[in-house]
């Protein structure tokens, strides 16, 4: 996108990291994004089963997991709206006109053996995919090859897709075929996952690769868990009790890059679930984490900014990760990642820095004056998050020296002025913080015309905004009455 839109790309996050978000965020997301009816909806799925049909999978450069995410938001939407506006005579009514049509099953969706739509698709070792019963009778009658391109087996290791499935899902209710019944699952009873539903045949097999197998399949296996915790709460409880997370510690230094991204975005996925944090930590994640950061792909640092960000909610954390070098090759992030690398790294720096002993790390690395360019810089989207760090780290007084050795008053003046309701609040707290005990600034402040800008905000900003700016123009009359 051109420019970012912080509260959709918020939306969207939350809708993805929470476990149960609230519905608000998706009555958002169906505003923001046009998907206001039931007919919106519908479009929107098939063009998404018409866009991976036409690529043969997904497009160059989309990873495949973002097709669940889609899927997953367009269920939830869907949600939203039928709460909103629940017309169930008109649903039955194209449930019942889409069945006297009788939708044809598009090819991609029927099971080579058996010509039928499949329920549970699975991926034999040839990347064909069939329908988990039909492949299995097969195999067990004693085959060794794929019946449709007749090579012979690798392995006979049967790996859900799960794309397929969703798209399989979302042809189904664009064309009110009723949703193929779940097969496959199975009931987990060992200690400490008893009840967890998830396909806990397929995550043994992949522990089995991830701890034996070659490089390729080390690669394949880590990719597959990273999508399997990606889907849901089950999976994830399931595959953190299979004992996953210290393998996938050890593939964080593994020397195949698409192998170390696939097992840090695995282990991000993981720590979505609170219980999940504690175990990544004292597998001994975190040096191994930061080195990824420092050394690894961009993608790869990217989401090992990311998992350190979810990793700090938990206060002994923050402590941990600051101690393991991570603020400087996070700072590095900020400075040359990608629009998302530098948005993961904005908010891990920020979590850390809740904790006093990380402003100090991070102004000794010299962040300062990477926000300031941030700051200076509208068309970059960084403006919010280097005005957030920016707000913290003068609340320390390492901090504020640093910032005012930046000389930033004139584009706080500047942001007071112009800026965003949060953005005016946070860049009158950090004026506050500069302008209390210090009256050079408070000079420099008067001088740039700061007072005119603070009376507007002290009238109309927020209520943390309208303190800050009482604040500092109280300051700003002491001055004049003792010059006066």
């Amino acid at each position: 996108m051109e420019s970012l839109d912080l509260q959709l790309a918020m939306d969207l996050a939350a809708a993805q990291m929470e476990d149960d978000p609230d519905a608000i965020i998706f009555k958002r997301l169906s505003e923001k994004l046009h998907l206001r009816t039931i007919n919106d909806l519908k479009k929107e799925s098939l063009a998404i089963h018409d866009m991976v049909i036409s690529c043969s999978g997904f497009p160059a450069g989309v990873p495949e997991e973002y097709l669940e995410t889609m899927s997953f938001l367009l269920r939830k939407i869907k949600d939203c709206v039928m709460a909103e506006s629940p017309v169930p005579d008109a649903h039955e009514a194209d449930k019942s006109s889409f069945k006297h049509r009788s939708p044809v099953i598009p090819d991609d969706f029927r099971c080579p053996i058996s010509l039928e739509l499949m329920k549970d698709p699975v991926i034999v070792s040839t990347g064909q995919t069939y329908e988990r019963s039909c492949i299995q009778k097969w195999l067990d009658a004693g085959h060794k090859t794929c019946p449709k391109t007749q090579q012979t087996l690798s392995h006979t290791a049967l790996t859900p897709n799960y794309v397929l499935k969703s798209l399989i899902a979302l042809w189904c209710e664009s064309n009110g075929v009723e949703l193929p019944k779940k097969q496959g699952n199975c009931r987990n009873k060992r200690s400490g996952i008893g009840g967890s539903d998830c396909d806990r045949a397929a995550i043994d097999a992949l522990l089995q690769k991830l701890a034996n197998g070659n490089i390729e399949q080390q690669r394949a296996a880590a990719g597959e868990l990273r999508l399997l915790a990606k889907r849901n709460a089950d999976n994830r409880v399931c595959i953190a009790g299979s004992g996953a997370i210290p393998l996938l510690v050890e593939l964080l230094s593994s020397t195949d890059p698409r192998t170390q991204e696939h097992a840090v975005t695995a282990l991000l996925n993981l720590s979505i679930n609170e219980a999940n944090k504690g175990i990544i930590v004292n597998a001994g994640a975190i040096p191994d984490i930061v080195d990824v950061l420092k050394n690894g792909s961009m993608e790869a640092r990217e989401n090992a900014a990311a998992t350190l960000f979810s990793l700090s909610v938990l206060d002994e954390n923050k402590v941990a990760i600051g101690a393991a070098g991570a603020i400087p090759p996070l700072i590095d992030l900020l400075c040359q990642g990608t629009p998302r690398g530098k948005k993961d790294a904005a908010t891990a720096i920020f979590n850390l820095l809740i904790y006093q002993g990380n402003k100090v790390r991070a102004v000794r690395a010299r962040i300062v004056p990477p926000l300031m360019r941030l700051l200076k810089d509208p068309g970059g989207g960084m403006v919010d998050e280097a005005l957030a760090i920016l707000a913290i780290l003068a609340s320390h007084q390492e901090g504020k020296v640093a910032i005012g050795q930046a000389e930033p008053i004139n584009i706080l003046i500047e942001v007071i002025k112009t800026g965003s309701p949060r953005n005016r609040e946070n860049a009158a707290a950090i004026l506050w913080s500069l302008c209390t005990g210090d009256s050079q600034y408070l000079k420099v402040a008067s001088e740039l015309g700061a007072e005119d800008a603070l009376k507007e905000l002290s009238e109309n900003g927020t209520d943390r905004a309208k303190r800050k700016a009482g604040n500092v123009l109280e300051l700003l009359q002491r001055t004049e009455d003792v010059i006066g």
